[in-house]
């Protein structure tokens, strides 16, 4: 007979085992910020910055009430991942491909296309946010990216969903902020960052004077 601790050390070893087989382990290295200020996510691995996106949160606003449409605050996990190796634009409805593939920015639709990275909450601000269906996601509606237009989720274009759900993990932390993402990313991670640059300002054509 195996003595109870053995035993106890055991399943652990093969559960930690079947855990790393099946792609489960939380994914420590790599921490996800987003900043509504901003309208930004910073990618980090293991403390430093990877990739910058411009992303699109609540056009309702911050929160985490059911039924609000609003984009929770705080930390939150990678829960499940869902559309691995689908082509971009591929159309999801309750997470499920319907077979449509609809191109960038096509006229009246904003269906959920290309990834999804479902969201759980992992503090009482965003406890429901898994119930909530909140995701990051990719839109067709890229023209709005930069802007708060969705209906609680995070927003992406869809070749910039499709490079950070290939680079993150299951359980990988995702915080969302309502600062600016220099102060959001340091204040989740106590990265320094420089700040995010304004857009450029748009250019003006003078007019030329009219000879008399």
């Amino acid at each position: 007979m195996i003595p109870r601790v053995q035993r106890l050390l055991l399943s652990a070893v093969l559960g930690l085992a079947f855990l790393s087989l099946t792609g489960c382990m939380k994914d420590t290295d790599h921490v996800m910020v987003v900043s509504s200020a901003d309208q930004r996510l910073m990618l980090l691995k293991k403390g430093q910055p990877v990739a910058t996106y411009p992303v699109s949160t609540s056009k309702f606003g911050l929160g985490d009430s059911p039924n609000s449409y609003r984009t929770p605050l705080g930390r939150m996990e990678v829960a499940e991942k869902i559309g691995d190796g689908a082509p971009i634009g591929a159309v999801f409805k309750s997470r499920q491909p319907t077979g449509e593939v609809i191109r960038i920015d096509a006229p009246g639709r904003d269906p959920i296309v290309t990834r999804i990275l479902w969201l759980k909450g992992a503090e009482s601000q965003n406890a429901n946010a898994y119930q909530r269906t909140i995701y990051i996601h990719g839109t067709p509606e890229e023209r709005n990216i930069g802007r708060p237009v969705s209906f609680g989720c995070v927003r992406m274009r869809s070749a910039d969903v499709v490079q950070l759900f290939s680079t993150v993990g299951f359980g990988a932390d995702v915080y969302v902020s309502p600062r600016p993402l220099n102060e959001a990313v340091k204040e989740a991670t106590g990265v320094t960052v420089p700040p995010v640059a304004p857009p450029p300002a748009a250019s003006v054509t003078v007019p030329a004077l009219a000879v008399r």
